[in-house]
């Protein structure tokens, strides 16, 4: 049963992450960026106070990708979208659902953020790291964890903002998750990352055992073939069974540049490895060209959105265009997520399958990750991307004491293994046991005390709503 709640607090926080090797997708090499931190502070109805927390990387160029704009620009644009969601979710002074709570306030953020020429899935950001931390009090406060909490709709998520569902196949759908037990991690193979040889593809070391690969494209057909053709011969020395997903991360410019590197994966024999192994694409074109191009024949592929998920009418939209799946991100909305995976399952039938993904902008050891985990595990991803362990060096720039904190309370999903305290991957796989503990998949908070506040943006309208 719902609980209602109203907040006391929102504090926002940052930590510098260093990576251990640049991460290039699309357009943008990132070799560094701060981490979130969200704590709030509610009271539930009837039951007291409680905290919550929750974390996520400020990536640079990935919400916002205009070439006008720096990496920086782009990250103080998410700073303020987290800054003007805390007045509107602050301004909400009554009891209500958590859900209830956040369908109060995304209509004004996103609109309040339009005119701040803050784009929607940027808009979006603020208030999925407000939900995050929300549940996790919510979940406190009412002494459960995620997975029986959210089995009861806890947080009252219902169906006003996705109108092609009813109340019932949101909260039956819940009803009858049985959350996974494991979740199998996709490797993903940057475009600046190493193919051959020691610390590629095939290295043991770099892949942590993945069954999955998730291989990243450029948007030139000729180039992105090539380099497949590389990898190809890479997975085929690991000499097991593997899948494969493709990432354009919206750099093939159009239908026919799209059709292009289709066509070569059917005709060139160095590819059809790819071809036979290959689970979906995703977002090949840019947002903006994807909601205007029907994708014809090529449907029969299985594609999915991403970035062009910023709306709760994105799926459904998506769908009439002939995609098959949409990609769960906790930094573009737990509930969401919740929402899509509910339309995928009532959408499926004998003829037609539609899904949800397990995608990552390198959740970081600890919160971020373990909520993003959950989450999946939760709506039944089977594998996910998972970037931290790979492009960070363990815990980073955290302090040793938090790290040592989160790896006493989690062993199954952390260990050290004589290079410091990291992921911990099980034949490929990441356990999901420990997250079953009262909060939102974790029994340890960060250290506040070692965290500086969020930097201030630079062209910061307090309330533009």
């Amino acid at each position: 049963m719902a609980s209602r709640l109203k907040l006391r607090d929102i504090a926002f926080f940052e930590r510098p992450v260093h990576f251990a090797r640049p991460f290039r997708f699309g357009a943008i090499t990132i070799n560094a960026t701060p981490q979130l931190f969200v704590r709030v502070e509610i009271e539930v109805e009837g039951r007291g106070t409680a905290v919550g927390a929750s974390a996520e990387l400020l990536v640079p160029k990935w919400f916002d990708k205009r070439p006008e704009l720096s990496p920086a620009q782009t990250v103080d644009g998410l700073r303020r979208s987290l800054v003007n969601a805390r007045g509107l979710y602050l301004a909400q002074t009554e009891f209500q659902t958590a859900f209830a709570l956040h369908a109060a306030c995304i209509g004004a953020q996103v609109a309040a953020c339009a005119k701040a020429d803050i784009p929607p899935l940027a808009a979006v950001y603020g208030p999925a790291e407000i939900d995050k931390a929300i549940l996790d009090a919510l979940l406190r406060c009412a002494g459960t964890n995620v997975f029986d909490g959210m089995a009861a709709n806890i947080a009252g998520i219902d169906s006003r903002l996705s109108r092609d569902l009813q109340d019932a196949d949101i909260t039956n759908f819940l009803a009858g998750r049985k959350p996974l037990s494991r979740v199998a991690v996709r490797h993903t193979v940057g475009l600046d990352d190493t193919i051959e040889g020691e610390g590629g593809v095939a290295d043991a070391r770099e892949n942590a055992g993945a069954n999955y690969f998730k291989l990243k494209l450029s948007g030139d057909p000729a180039a992105d073939a090539a380099r497949l053709a590389r990898i190809v011969k890479e997975l085929d020395a690991l000499g097991r069974e593997l899948k494969v997903t493709l990432d354009a991360n919206e750099q093939y410019a159009d239908l026919e540049a799209l059709q292009a590197l289709m066509v070569r994966l059917d005709a060139d024999a160095a590819l059809r490895p790819i071809a036979s192994r290959l689970l979906y694409v995703e977002q090949p074109m840019p947002r903006d060209i994807t909601r205007q191009s029907p994708l014809g024949s090529l449907a029969a592929r299985g594609f999915i959105i991403d970035e062009a998920d910023d709306s709760y009418d994105a799926f459904p939209a998506a769908r009439a265009l002939g995609y098959r799946g949409i990609s769960s991100k906790s930094c573009k909305g737990l509930y969401k997520s919740i929402v899509n995976a509910t339309r995928a399952a009532k959408w499926t039938t004998a003829a037609e399958t539609f899904f949800i993904t397990g995608e990552d902008l390198t959740c970081q050891a600890g919160l971020a990750v373990q909520q993003d985990l959950a989450l999946g595990a939760l709506i039944g991803v089977t594998h996910a991307e998972r970037n931290g362990h790979h492009y960070v060096d363990g815990f980073g720039d955290t302090p040793a004491a938090e790290a040592a904190a989160f790896a006493a309370a989690h062993p199954d999903l952390y260990a050290d293994a004589g290079q410091g305290i990291r992921l911990s991957i099980h034949d490929g796989d990441l356990l999901t046991g420990s997250l079953n503990t009262t909060g939102f998949a974790t029994s340890v908070h960060p250290d506040w005390s070692a965290l500086r506040p969020l930097e201030q943006p630079k062209s910061l309208q307090e309330n533009p709503a």
